[in-house]
């Protein structure tokens, strides 16, 4: 494809804006386009974590086995609205299907080839644009109150070590040597050293998104409505104020809200929310270096955006519904377990949605149907780990390049 050429990319989270970013360096004409503007979706609340130890799907035993349990508990790290349920119930046969062993081992390879892959992309990334000020230089601790805890999470572990990503098993009073804050009732912890944070993810998408505009990239303020087709392909997007976007390729990269456009290409696919909320306490009355998470208790705190965010919770419930908020409380209730001194003050609750796919593992792929149409979404709780490296396979992939990833894992039409 010419370099000349015109690329309309839909969604300015931070697949979105980075890939944009990408492209725009490469030396095309990108049109960025985003409803409410660039970061104000998923990635303003996301728990600013580069996850590269957490690509292993969600349908794995460990995981299923305990959903019965979860969904009975109004409490649980799972909830489903019950009004919800039959919509989810295509979904959820997927999410078995996926569960098969020798399925587990193909997405396992698949989110650890991307995640092997984070650091030289990101890296280069954040030199090129000046933003390495922005990556902490901290891992996740991984905590568990005592050995029980630590052998449920055993699986975990032992897919890290097949994979061969960095970790170190800590006794309690080296866990407290790095994290003063934590209570003395964990007694084990697992250091994640690779697993570092960004000190402001929606401050990141909004410095990328001013980088692509500096190399001559448009952003456009708008909702998309439709799709106008030629020659077996999108040949302008259709916003819903009536303006006409000519292009010569398209990206959906607009999380969940991709499946709807989808849908309306004929090419649907199975996209849903998994709605995380979190809470982001701005007078904390505690320091952190760490990000921790507590598997046992499904919580996660990361030090970030100039305090320290509480999130973790998976609610699936669809787009339209409004936010329950007791979810973000039930979190920080967790959080108190871990961190006693930690003070909810000065604190704000949130909720977005994470794009998911039943295998866990993102569409990075061009059209099955339409020419000159690519995908990107359904990165699930990886969208910032995975942004650098989408935006490397993504490009390459637009622009005719060989990616140095075999893409077929990511198809469109892999369901």
């Amino acid at each position: 494809m010419s370099a000349s050429s015109t690329i309309a990319i839909v969604g300015a989270g931070i697949i979105g804006t980075t890939l944009a970013y990408e492209l725009q360096r490469r030396g095309y004409s990108v049109q960025l386009i985003e409803r409410d503007g660039p970061g104000t979706g998923a990635s303003f609340g996301n728990m600013a974590s580069i996850a590269v130890t957490e690509f292993m799907p969600a349908s794995r035993p460990a995981i299923w086995k305990q959903m019965p349990k979860w969904l009975l508990d109004p409490e649980g790290p799972v909830r489903v609205r019950p009004s919800y349920m039959p919509r989810l119930i295509p979904w959820f046969l997927r999410f078995l299907a996926a569960s098969r062993p020798s399925k587990l081992r193909e997405l396992e390879a698949a989110g650890a080839v991307l995640c092997h892959r984070v650091y030289e992309d990101l890296d280069a990334l954040l030199k090129e644009t000046g933003l390495t000020h922005m990556l902490s230089t901290e891992g996740c601790l991984s905590l568990y109150a005592d050995e029980a805890e630590f052998r449920a999470d055993r699986d975990h572990i032992e897919i890290l070590e097949r994979f061969g990503f960095r970790h170190e098993v800590l006794g309690g009073n080296a866990i407290r040597d790095l994290e003063p804050a934590l209570t003395t009732k964990i007694t084990k912890a697992v250091l994640f050293p690779d697993n570092r944070s960004i000190t402001d993810p929606y401050r990141l998408v909004v410095a990328l998104a001013e980088r692509f505009q500096a190399l001559g990239g448009t952003i456009i303020r708008g909702e998309v409505g439709g799709f106008d087709m030629a020659e077996g392909g999108v040949k302008a997007v259709r916003l819903k104020d009536g303006r006409a976007i000519d292009i010569d390729k398209t990206v959906l990269a607009a999380g969940v809200f991709t499946a709807r456009m989808a849908r309306d290409l004929g090419e649907p696919i199975p996209l849903e929310t998994e709605r995380g909320y979190h809470t982001q306490i701005m007078d904390p009355g505690i320091s952190m270096r760490h990000s921790i998470i507590w598997p046992a208790r499904a919580f996660m705190v990361t030090p970030t955006a100039g305090g320290i965010r509480v999130g973790g919770t998976v609610e699936m419930a669809g787009i339209d519904a409004a936010p329950d908020y007791r979810r973000a409380k039930i979190t920080v209730k967790r959080a108190l377990e871990a961190l006693p001194d930690l003070k909810v003050r000065q604190a704000s609750e949130w909720m977005g949605h994470r794009p998911a796919f039943p295998d866990t593992v993102p569409v990075m792929s061009a059209s099955a149907r339409h020419r000159g149409l690519f995908y990107a979404t359904g990165h699930g709780h990886l969208g910032l780990t995975y942004a650098a490296t989408n935006a490397r396979l993504m490009g390459d992939l637009i622009s005719g390049a060989t990616p140095p990833v075999d893409l077929t894992p990511y198809r469109v039409d892999r369901f």
